[in-house]
């Protein structure tokens, strides 16, 4: 099942974080994301201020429908989002959903 078809499931701590090699291949499932030690990130691009906002609007009403947050710093025509399962304390398949979704978005 693609990830964009899967929904987000509560991740409880005392559950596993992902492996490096389980993180590395849902990684290739997503564009231009990178990880970074526990966390998985990506800097997009606008052409001003009020598109970088529009687009993080439309990422926290994903991001809420999901139920997992992602960090978010705005600049600019910057936007840098961070993934990663806080209860867990590392990467979980919630995080690579939550990136295939701002992918389409």
């Amino acid at each position: 099942m693609n990830l964009t078809e899967k929904k987000c499931v509560p991740c409880e701590g005392g559950t596993a974080p992902l492996t490096k090699e389980e993180a590395e291949k849902l990684l290739k499932e997503v564009t231009g994301w990178q990880i970074d030690e526990k966390i998985i990130k990506k800097q997009f691009r606008f052409k001003n201020f009020i598109e970088a906002m529009k687009f993080v609007n439309k990422v926290a009403e994903l991001a809420e429908q999901e139920g997992h947050h992602p960090d978010m710093k705005i600049s600019w025509n910057k936007v840098t989002l961070e993934l990663w399962t806080h209860a867990i304390g590392g990467l979980s398949e919630n995080d690579f959903i939550v990136a295939a979704k701002v992918d389409k978005l």
